[in-house]
């Protein structure tokens, strides 16, 4: 079971079975997006706390635990090209990053514009807001970082350690709202505690809006990757005309 799994770093083998895998992976991200985004748009009740904004949960919420998420596979995929020195693990990190930056911005700017009307500001340098900027910049930094060297291991590794620091304020802002309850943010909208759990009637379209964004965020890895590995390919052919 070990050497099959390990068979899907090969570059070949990946490009074949995330071939297979894209079209379904990335229907089934559009179907329930548009279910959910659709459904919690426009067949949900306005809060009684909130108003109509609180229908931004279904872009602020997937968009803030993907930024985390993808930052935690960047994790696991730095510490595979570590040890193991698998390309194709340095290459998904380094695909996923943008993807991250970009969940990490929309969480950004949704609760900014959630938060507004609750709190009287745009910005408030809350711990848990606080910790989710520097994450953003961390991703900014790991991208320019790999744009930065030339040689593509030298980047990994680099960029591999910086992942590896950068996991400490991902972690801090995946566990800020259980942290840090004297901050102006709110409680997590998903938990166990039927007091801070967001509302049945919301609830149902948000789980299946973060099913989608978790769908989305797999085919725009899958398909950065293959277009990295393309790349790298490329190079190699070049650096092998160079010398011939």
């Amino acid at each position: 079971m070990t050497m099959s799994i390990w068979e899907y770093a090969n570059p070949k083998r990946f490009m074949q079975t995330s071939g297979v895998l894209l079209p379904w992976v990335t229907a089934a991200a559009l179907v329930c997006l548009v279910v959910g985004l659709i459904w919690g748009a426009f067949f949900t009740p306005d809060a009684d706390k909130f108003g109509s904004t609180v229908k931004i949960i279904y872009l602020h919420v997937p968009s803030a635990m993907m930024a985390i998420s993808a930052w935690m596979m960047m994790l696991v995929a730095s510490l595979i090209w570590l040890i193991r020195r698998h390309h194709v693990s340095a290459l998904s990190a380094k695909a996923a990053a943008p993807v991250g930056l970009t969940f990490t911005l929309i969480g950004l700017v949704t609760g900014a514009i959630w938060g507004q009307p609750m709190w009287g500001t745009w910005w408030a340098w809350d711990p848990r807001l606080t910790s989710f900027l520097i994450l953003a910049l961390f991703y900014l930094g790991y991208i320019a970082l790999w744009e930065a060297v030339e040689d593509p291991d030298t980047a990994a590794d680099l960029t591999s350690v910086l992942c590896i620091v950068g996991s400490v304020f991902a972690f801090l802002s995946r566990y800020a709202v259980l942290f840090w309850n004297q901050g102006l943010h709110q409680g997590a909208s998903l938990s166990l505690d039927r007091e801070e759990h967001v509302a049945d009637v919301y609830s149902t379209p948000l789980y299946v809006c973060i099913a989608g964004f978790i769908l989305l965020f797999v085919t725009l890895v899958l398909l950065r990757t293959r277009t990295e590995i393309r790349a790298r390919r490329v190079q190699a052919l070049l650096s092998r005309e160079r010398l011939a």
